[in-house]
């Protein structure tokens, strides 16, 4: 390295030294060498046209492309739909809870929770009869022809007339044995069920089932308030910060939603029981 240093100094000094000569003995040959014309001279002096470095584009990794940009999802729609489906459900299995508590008046849901017992089968009672409302205080329930998936008509032969007794037969155990408290007779080709007044005893015991049913419901709403808010938190970094404080802003927003929707119809309900 130092003998290469060496010559390299040794050739610089003698081409001064040949300048500085010919400077001597050729003022023009000086005047040649010192003129810029040297370098913006016709095409036989024209320098070599070098291209251009980029030098920011090949300082750039052979890796670095568009392929290995991450992507940031927005999570939120499919979250905030699932928190939704969650609580819907959980309201929904209130609103179906509820319905099955006897109040003092007549409602034609009241006997869909009822399992009817039928050839071996067990069936709700809303497959096997249409019920109605008579009146405030009476329902109607007329089994459906097990021919023609109708309400039984007038006109009977003896085969589908025993078939419509034993169908009545049916009913009327599994009404009676429901929590209900209904006593329902025969009435031809239906059954009467005469809804009874509640008792003191009865409406305290049917609140103590709502505000159960109540807090139950809550702690589903909550649960899928929490299932959301994991669901945020497993993004880590992925996900921008203030995307995500605004998300769960969201997601608390529907919690209160739901968890009101569910307080008012527990408080519609011991209302309607506590009017007897």
């Amino acid at each position: 390295m130092a003998i290469a240093l060496r010559r390299a100094l040794i050739s610089s000094r003698s081409l001064s030294l040949l300048l500085r000569t010919s400077s001597l003995h050729s003022p023009h040959h000086s005047h040649f060498l010192s003129s810029p014309d040297l370098f913006n001279s016709s095409a036989s002096h024209t320098a070599p046209n070098f291209p251009a470095i980029n030098f920011i584009g090949d300082s750039r990794r052979e890796g670095d492309d568009d392929a290995n940009t991450v992507e940031i999802v927005d999570i939120g729609p499919s979250v905030k739909a699932t928190a939704v489906s969650l609580m819907e459900a959980a309201v929904d299995s209130l609103s179906r809870e509820l319905s099955k508590l006897r109040t003092g008046r007549a409602s034609a849901g009241m006997l869909d929770h009822i399992i009817v017992e039928t050839g071996g089968v067990k069936m709700p009672l809303s497959r096997l009869a249409v019920v109605s409302v008579i009146d405030s205080k009476t329902l109607s329930v007329t089994p459906y022809d097990p021919n023609y998936d109708t309400p039984c008509s007038v006109e009977y032969s003896p085969d589908r007339l025993i078939v419509l007794l034993q169908a009545l037969k049916e009913l009327e155990r599994a009404i009676v044995s429901s929590p209900l408290g209904l006593n329902p007779k025969v009435d031809g080709q239906r059954l009467i069920a005469p809804i009874p007044p509640l008792t003191k005893e009865h409406m305290q015991a049917l609140c103590k089932v709502v505000t159960k049913s109540s807090e139950d419901v809550k702690q589903s709403i909550r649960r899928a308030r929490q299932k959301a808010l994991d669901a945020v938190k497993k993004t880590g970094a992925s996900f921008p910060k203030d995307a995500a404080k605004r998300l769960e802003k969201e997601v608390d927003e529907l919690t209160k939603k739901f968890i009101k929707s569910a307080e008012d119809m527990c408080k519609a309900k011991e209302k309607e029981i506590a009017a007897g």
